[in-house]
C-alpha cells in the first residue's frame, strides 16, 4: 500500500529579497512500512520538504496525500524527531516522564505506563526510566526522544538529521536501533541525512534532492538484504554501487 503520494509540490517562501522558490515540482511516493532517506546539499530544501510531509508547512502548489487523505495540517499518527535532542528533553522530568509527555492529556495512567515501558524497552532504556536528562549521554538522550515518538504509536516517523550531532560509534548504534524500531512497529520512516553511508545503510530507497530550487534528481532502491550489519552490509557490491550512484548525482550539483 502507498503511504505518501507527493505530486508536483512546490514551495515559495518570503525572504528579505522577496519571494524565494525552495522546492519545484517534487513528486514521489512512499510505500507503507518503507524507510526512505533524503540526501542533498545544504539549501536544497530537505527540511522544508519534511515539514510539508508533516503538515507543518503548506505547499505553494501541488499536493501531499497520506493514506488517501490530503495533508493540510499535521496528520494524526505522524510524529517528527529532530536532531536537537538536548533542547527536546525537559531537564526537570525523568526519562519516563519525558517519554510520556505527548500522552498526558489523552491517555489514561495505566495505558500511559504501558506505552512508556514498551517504548523504552524498544530503544534499550528500560532500566533508565528514573534518570534525568543530565545523567544521560548524547546517544541515550536521542533514544529518549525516539522513545517519546514511539509512545505515540506513530504510523509515520519523520526524522530531521536524527543522528547528525553524534559520534560515529553512537550513530552506528542508533542506526541499528532505528532498524529494530521499524521491524517491531512497522512504521513508515522518512529521514534526512547528510551522511551517504547512513542513508544507504538504513534505507529501502534513497532520494537525492538537488539544485536550487530543490528537485528530485535521483531515486535509488538500495535492494540490500535484511537484517543489516554495520560491517558486512557496507561491504556488499550493491552497497558500493548505490554509493557510487548517489555520489555521482550529488557531484552533478557542482558540474
Amino acid at each position: 500500500m502507498t503511504a505518501y503520494e507527493v505530486d508536483g509540490v512546490g514551495v515559495r517562501l518570503m525572504s528579505p529579497d522577496g519571494p524565494r522558490q525552495i522546492l519545484r515540482d517534487v513528486s514521489f511516493t512512499v510505500t507503507t512500512g518503507e524507510i526512505v532517506g533524503i540526501v542533498g546539499p545544504s539549501g536544497a530544501g530537505k527540511t522544508t520538504l519534511l515539514r510539508v510531509l508533516g503538515g507543518l508547512l503548506s505547499p505553494s502548489c501541488g499536493t501531499v496525500v497520506l493514506d488517501r487523505q490530503l495533508v493540510t495540517r499535521p496528520p494524526r499518527g505522524v510524529v517528527m524527531v529532530f536532531q536537537d535532542y538536548g533542547n527536546a528533553l525537559l531537564p526537570w522530568r525523568t526519562v519516563a516522564r519525558n517519554t510520556a509527555l505527548g500522552l498526558e492529556r489523552h491517555v489514561g495512567r495505566d495505558e500511559r505506563r504501558r506505552r512508556v515501558e514498551q517504548a523504552l524497552r524498544i530503544v534499550g532504556l528500560q532500566d533508565r526510566g528514573s534518570d534525568y536528562p543530565w545523567q544521560l549521554s548524547g546517544g541515550m538522550a536521542q533514544r529518549v526522544q525516539i522513545a517519546r515518538a514511539l509512545a505515540l504509536e506513530p504510523r509515520v516517523l519523520l526524522m530531521d538529521e536524527p543522528f547528525g550531532a553524534l559520534d560515529a560509534m553512537t550513530k552506528a548504534s542508533l542506526q541499528d536501533v532505528l532498524l529494530r524500531v521499524q521491524l517491531q512497529t512497522g512504521a513508515t520512516i522518512v529521514f534526512i541525512t547528510h551522511d551517504l553511508d547512513e542513508a544507504i545503510y538504513l534505507s529501502d530507497r534513497v532520494l537525492v534532492l538537488n539544485h536550487t530550487p530543490g528537485v528530485i534528481a535521483l531515486s535509488v532502491p538500495t535492494e540490500l538484504p535484511r537484517p543489516r550489519d554495520q560491517l558486512t552490509t557496507r561491504e556488499l557490491p550493491r552497497y558500493l554501487q548505490v554509493r557510487h550512484l548517489l555520489g555521482q548525482a550529488l557531484r552533478g550539483e557542482d558540474g
